[in-house]
C-alpha cells in the first residue's frame, strides 16, 4: 500500500467484484459522492484562498459604464413629470410610514394624470372584455353579458392560438385595427380610414417616439428640427434629446387662453432655419399641460402652414374625449384636413395619436394606444413596419383594451345603459372639477388660472417674489421648482414645476391634475391657497 489510500491489490479486488456483479446481471451501486458541505459554507482550496486575497489587495477595476462614458443623448433626457419633485415625494412617503411626524398625514400626488390611482373607477364593460380575453373559461359564465362575450371571442379569434398570451403582428391585431378605422370614420362624420394606416402602439408615447425616430436625420444645420409647443408635454423634449434632434420652441399665447398663433409658428420656423432643418410640427389638442381646445379655424391655419412649409404634422389627440367648456369642441386634424380639399388631404403627411390612458377610461397601466399615419411614402411605410417589428408587438392586453375604447356598447346592446352612465359620470365629474379648480385658483392673490377647456390638468401662473427667486438661486433651483418643493414639504402636495414643461422667461407655473375626488380636490386647493398666501408673506 502507498499511504492511507486504497492499496493496489484492494483496487484490483474491487474491480473483480464489480465485473462479477455485472456478469450476474446485477446493477452496479452508485459510487459514493463526497459529503456536501453544510448549507451556507463553501470549501476553498488553499490556492483559491491565496488568489482571493491577491484580488482583494488590488484596487477594483474601473467601471465600463460611467456618466462620462454613457450615451450623452440619454444623459440629456429630462422628464419632469417623474423628476426630482416626485423622488422627494417618495422619500417623504417612506418617512411617514416610519412614523416620522410631518405637518400632514399623506402625500397627494397631483403630478401625473393617473386616473385610477386617484380613485376613478374602471369602466365595467372594458374590464369585462379584457377579463374574458385573459381567462377564456369565463366565456361560459352567466355573470358576463353577451355583448362583452361577443367582443372577447372576436379578439381571441384574431390572436395566435386564441390566446392573449401570443405575439400579435407588429402592426397590431388585424380586427382591432379594423375597429379603430371604423371608430375614426364615425368620429369624423364618414371621412374614410384605412386599417392599413393604423398602427397599434404601447400607449400614445410609443407611437410618437417611433415616428420621431424615423423622421430625424442629417447633421449640422441640416439636422432635423422638431417644432413643439411651449408649454409642452415633456415626452417631446425627452424624445428629441434622446434622438439628438433639434428642439424648436413655439409659444402658446397665455393671454389668449393658450391659443396657437400661426404668426408665432412662422417666427419660430424662420429663426430655426438658421441652425437646423425644421420638418416636424407637433400639436397637442386638447393641450397638455395647458388644457386649451383648438378651434376649427386654428386647426385650418396650422394645416395650411404645414402644407405651405412642407412640414410633417404630429397631432397628439389623446384627450379628445376630455372637452368641458361650453362653446368648445374637439376637431380631429384628420377630419379638418379632409374637409380642406384634395390639395391638402392628398399631400399633408399626418400622424394622429390616441390612447387608453386618458379620456373617460383612464386605463394607464394597459399601455394601449394607436396611431393613424396618412400620406406616408410607400417605401417609408415598409421602413416603419420594420422599425415596429424590432419591438415585436405592443402588449396584446393593451390592444384588447384599445378595442373597447373604439368599439364600445351601442344602443340596443345589453351593456349600453351601464356603459353610457359610467362614461358620462366620469366626464361630468371632470367638468365640475375643472371649473372648481379654475374658480378657486383665481380667488388666490398671486395666482391666475386660464379656463380649463379640456384635458385633465390646471397650469396656473404663480407670482414668486424676488426674495424667493434669490433663495432658489442659492439652492441652485429654478424658482418654480423651489416653490413646488416647499409646497411638498409643507403640505404633502406633489405638483410639477412649470419649468419642466417650458414657459416664457420670467413667468412661473405649476401643473396639477384635477383627477382627485371632489372632496379631496377641495382640500388640496385650500391647502395650496393657504400655502401660497404664507409663501408671499414670508418672501414679500
Amino acid at each position: 500500500c502507498k499511504g492511507p489510500g486504497v492499496c493496489r491489490s484492494g483496487r484490483r479486488d474491487m474491480a473483480l467484484r464489480r465485473a462479477a456483479s455485472l456478469a450476474a446481471g446485477r446493477q452496479p451501486r452508485c459510487p459514493r459522492l463526497p459529503r456536501p458541505a453544510r448549507e451556507g459554507t463553501v470549501r476553498w482550496s488553499s490556492a483559491a484562498k491565496a488568489s482571493a486575497v491577491k484580488i482583494n489587495e488590488k484596487a477594483s477595476r474601473e467601471k465600463i459604464l460611467t456618466l462620462e462614458s454613457m450615451n450623452p443623448q440619454v444623459k440629456a433626457v429630462e422628464y419632469a413629470v417623474r423628476g426630482p419633485i416626485v423622488l422627494k415625494a417618495g422619500e417623504i412617503e417612506k418617512e411617514l410610514r416610519k412614523g416620522i411626524k410631518k405637518p400632514f398625514t399623506e402625500v397627494i400626488k397631483a403630478n401625473i394624470g393617473d386616473a385610477h390611482a386617484m380613485g376613478q373607477r374602471p369602466i365595467t364593460f372594458l374590464r369585462q372584455v379584457v377579463a374574458l380575453c385573459t381567462y377564456p373559461n369565463l366565456l361560459d359564465s352567466p355573470s358576463f353579458p353577451e355583448d362583452a362575450k361577443k367582443r372577447a371571442r372576436r379578439i381571441l379569434q384574431g390572436c395566435g392560438g386564441n390566446s392573449l398570451g401570443s405575439y400579435s403582428a407588429s402592426q397590431g391585431i388585424n380586427c382591432i385595427r379594423e375597429d379603430v378605422a371604423s371608430y375614426i370614420e364615425r368620429r369624423d362624420g364618414g371621412v374614410p380610414a384605412d386599417p392599413d394606416n393604423i398602427y397599434l402602439t404601447t400607449g400614445a408615447s410609443d407611437g410618437i417616439a417611433t415616428i420621431l425616430k424615423i423622421l430625424v436625420s442629417g447633421g449640422g444645420k441640416s439636422r432635423t428640427g422638431v417644432m413643439i409647443p411651449i408649454p409642452q408635454y415633456p415626452l417631446y423634449s425627452a424624445a428629441i434629446s434622446e434622438l439628438d434632434a433639434i428642439q424648436v420652441n413655439y409659444y402658446l399665447d397665455e393671454e389668449n387662453c393658450w391659443a396657437l398663433n400661426v404668426n408665432e409658428l412662422r417666427r419660430s420656423l424662420n429663426e430655426a432655419k438658421a441652425y437646423c432643418n425644421p420638418k416636424v410640427l407637433c400639436i397637442i389638442n386638447p393641450g397638455n399641460p395647458t388644457g386649451q381646445v383648438q378651434s376649427r379655424k386654428c386647426i385650418e391655419d396650422v394645416i395650411h402652414f404645414a402644407w405651405e412649409e412642407k412640414l410633417f404634422l404630429l397631432a397628439d389627440e389623446v384627450y379628445q374625449d376630455n372637452v368641458y367648456s361650453e362653446g368648445c369642441q374637439f376637431h380631429s386634424f384628420k377630419k379638418i384636413l379632409y374637409e380642406m380639399g384634395p390639395e391638402y388631404y392628398n399631400n399633408v403627411e399626418l400622424a394622429s395619436f390616441h390612447s387608453t390612458s386618458k379620456g373617460y377610461m383612464g386605463e394607464c397601466g394597459y399601455r394601449g394606444g394607436y396611431m393613424e399615419v396618412i400620406n406616408l411614402h410607400p417605401e417609408i411605410k415598409g421602413q416603419l413596419v420594420k422599425l415596429l417589428s424590432v419591438r415585436l408587438c405592443p402588449p396584446v392586453s393593451g390592444q384588447a383594451a384599445m378595442d373597447i375604447v373604439v368599439n364600445p356598447p351601442i344602443p340596443g346592446e345589453e351593456s349600453y345603459s351601464q356603459f353610457i352612465k359610467e362614461k358620462e359620470c366620469v366626464l361630468n365629474n371632470l367638468a365640475k372639477k375643472a371649473k372648481l379648480t379654475e374658480d378657486m385658483f383665481n380667488k388666490v392673490p398671486g395666482i391666475h388660472c386660464n379656463p380649463l377647456q379640456g384635458a385633465m390638468y390646471a397650469f396656473p401662473r404663480i407670482f414668486i417674489p424676488s426674495k424667493a427667486i434669490e433663495e432658489a438661486k442659492a439652492h441652485k433651483m429654478a424658482p418654480d421648482m423651489f416653490y413646488c418643493m416647499k409646497l411638498l414639504e409643507e403640505t404633502g402636495i406633489c405638483v410639477v414645476p412649470g419649468s419642466g414643461f417650458g414657459q416664457r422667461e420670467g413667468s412661473y407655473h405649476f401643473r396639477m391634475t384635477i383627477l382627485p375626488p371632489v372632496e379631496k380636490l377641495k382640500i388640496l386647493l385650500e391647502k395650496v391657497k393657504d400655502f401660497h398666501i404664507k409663501f408671499l408673506e414670508k418672501y414679500a
